[in-house]
C-alpha cells in the first residue's frame, strides 16, 4: 500500500454551528491551494511556500473578489505533520455554511474531498504512526472516562508498538536460528538444550502475551461499558432506580403496576464506569398479550447482560415470583436491591441467601439511600485490579483477537517440542506467531482490511 500523491480536503471539526471550525487539507498542493485562497485584508498574497513549518498566519479567505471568512491559517511541512505530507489547517468561524463555502472553494481549485479516516490513514501508510496508533486516534475522540483517555493516549505514544516489536524479535530471533540449523547443521545445532532454551524463551513470551490478554478482560468494561439489565416484578421501582442513575426522568414512574411495557435504555457514567442500563418491563404471570411481549424482551435482555440488578419491593415477603426472576437470573453476575426500605423492611438478606449468593444491597430510591453502596459493589465486581501505569490494556476488539491467535500458535511449538516433532514444524507456528503479531501494529496487513478499518473513522480524520 502506497499514500496517493493527491490532495485531500475535509471539514475536521464535527457537525454544527460552533466558534471555531477548521478545514484540514493534505498533500503536494497543499499550500499553493491554501496560498491561493488566503490573502491579507488588502488582498495582497501571504506567500504560504516561505513560511517555516508549524507557523500560524492571520488572513481573509478570497473567492475571487468577494471575501468568505476571516481565518488562521497554520502551515505543517513533510514530514513534520500529521500526514507526513504537507499539511494546512484553516481555523474559520464555525457556522457549517461558512466551512462548507471554505470546502467547496478549495475542491474547486484541485483538492479531492477527503474519504471518512483518510487523513490517518495516510499518516498510517507513510510510516508516520502504525495501525496500532491509527485506532488509537478513534479510541480518543470515542473516549468517555479518564481511563479511556490516558489509555488511548499511552498507545498513541507507541506502549503497544513497542511490546508488538519486542516480541516478533525474539520470535524471529529463534526463527532464524532453526532456519540456519537446518541449513547448516555443521555449524548450528538444534539439540536437547536449546531445544529447553527455546521451550523457556517461548513459555516468557506466553506469559507476556497471556497478561496482555488478561489485562484486556479486565479492563474490557472501562472501553465499552457494562451492560445491565434491571430487572423485578412489576411496581418495585425499576424506573425509579433509572432515573435515579440517569441524573433525571428518563422513564415514567407511577404507582400503577405494569407502567414500563417496553425496554428503556440509557448509557451514564458512573465515577468513570460506562453503564449501559436497560430497564425492563415487570416481570410476573400476566394474561395480557402487551406485557407477555414486554416480558419476554426482558428476558431476551437477561441472556446478553453483563450484570443484572434484580429490584425487590423489601417492604412485601417473597414469593413465587421473585423465585423464578432469581432462577432466570442465577448464572449471571448479579446484584439483589432490596428497595422501599423507607416503608419498613420485611425482607432480609438471609431470606435472599436461601436461594442464591448475590450481593444484597438495601436501599430507598425515593429517599436516595444505599446508592452509594450500589455504586461501589458494581466498581467492586468489574475492576478486578487497581490499573497500573506501566501496564498495557488493549481495549481494541481486533487486536485482542490477534494476541489470542498469536498465543495459540505459540501454545503449538511447546506442544510441537514436547512431543518431539521436528524442527521445522516449530517454525511454522513461530512465524504464524510473528505474523499474527505483525497485524496487529499493520506490518502484515491487507488492503481490504485497512479500507475496512480506516472506513470507520470520522470524516476529516
Amino acid at each position: 500500500m502506497i499514500a496517493g500523491n493527491d490532495t485531500i480536503a475535509a471539514i475536521a471539526t464535527p457537525s454544527g454551528n460552533s466558534g471555531i471550525g477548521i478545514v484540514r487539507i493534505s498533500g503536494t498542493d497543499a499550500v499553493k491551494i491554501a496560498d491561493e485562497v488566503i490573502r491579507s485584508r488588502s488582498g495582497k498574497s501571504l506567500d504560504l511556500f516561505s513560511v517555516n513549518s508549524h507557523t500560524v498566519h492571520y488572513g481573509f479567505i478570497f473567492d475571487g473578489n468577494t471575501v468568505i471568512d476571516e481565518v488562521l491559517c497554520t502551515v505543517y511541512r513533510s514530514p513534520r505533520s500529521f500526514t507526513s505530507e504537507d499539511t494546512v489547517e484553516i481555523n474559520c468561524h464555525g457556522g457549517m455554511f461558512v466551512l462548507n463555502r471554505v470546502l467547496s472553494l478549495l475542491l474547486s481549485k484541485g483538492a479531492r474531498l477527503a474519504e471518512p479516516g483518510e487523513f490517518t490513514r495516510r499518516a498510517f501508510l507513510n510510516g508516520r504512526i502504525d495501525l496500532s496508533q491509527a485506532e488509537s486516534v478513534m479510541d480518543i475522540i470515542s473516549s468517555e472516562n479518564e481511563f479511556s483517555r490516558s489509555n488511548s493516549l499511552s498507545q498513541l505514544r507507541g506502549s503497544v508498538k513497542e511490546k508488538v516489536s519486542a516480541l516478533r524479535d525474539s520470535i524471529l530471533h529463534e526463527t532464524a536460528f532453526i532456519e540456519a540449523a537446518l541449513d547448516d547443521p555443521e555449524h548450528y545445532e538444534i539439540d536437547d538444550t536449546y531445544k529447553n532454551e527455546l521451550r523457556d524463551k517461548v513459555y516468557e513470551i506466553l506469559a507476556t502475551i497471556r497478561n496482555i490478554i488478561k489485562n484486556a478482560d479486565d479492563v474490557r468494561y472501562l472501553r465499552n461499558g457494562i451492560n445491565t439489565v434491571i430487572v423485578g416484578k412489576p411496581n418495585v421501582g425499576k424506573s425509579s432506580l433509572l432515573n435515579l442513575f440517569a441524573g433525571f426522568d428518563r422513564a415514567i414512574v407511577t404507582n400503577v403496576p405494569g407502567t414500563t411495557r417496553d425496554t428503556i435504555s440509557e448509557r451514564i457514567s458512573l465515577d468513570g464506569i460506562i453503564l449501559n442500563i436497560t430497564d425492563t418491563a415487570g416481570m410476573h404471570k400476566s394474561s395480557d398479550e402487551v406485557e407477555n411481549i414486554g416480558i419476554r424482551k426482558a428476558e431476551d435482555e437477561i441472556s446478553k447482560a453483563d450484570l443484572i440488578i434484580f429490584v425487590m419491593d423489601s417492604s412485601e415477603k417473597t414469593d413465587e415470583e421473585d423465585i423464578e426472576i432469581i432462577d432466570k437470573i442465577k448464572e449471571k453476575t448479579s446484584i439483589a436491591v432490596l428497595n422501599k426500605t423507607d416503608k419498613g423492611s420485611v425482607i432480609t438478606e438471609n431470606d435472599i441467601n436461601k436461594y442464591t449468593d448475590m450481593p444484597v444491597i438495601k436501599m430507598s430510591v425515593r429517599e436516595n439511600t444505599g446508592f452509594d453502596e450500589l455504586r461501589d459493589k458494581i466498581k467492586e465486581l468489574f475492576i478486578k485490579d487497581e490499573i497500573r501505569d506501566n501496564e498495557i490494556y488493549i481495549t481494541n476488539k481486533r487486536q485482542t483477537e490477534l494476541f489470542k491467535k498469536a498465543y495459540d500458535s505459540l501454545s503449538s511449538v511447546i506442544n510441537s517440542i514436547d512431543r518431539g516433532m521436528s524442527e521445522d514444524v516449530y517454525t511454522i507456528d513461530l512465524m504464524d506467531a510473528y505474523a499474527y503479531l505483525g497485524e496487529i501494529t499493520g506490518e502484515d496487513i491487507s488492503d481490504d482490511l485497512a479500507d475496512k478499518i480506516f472506513s470507520e473513522f470520522c470524516m476529516g480524520k
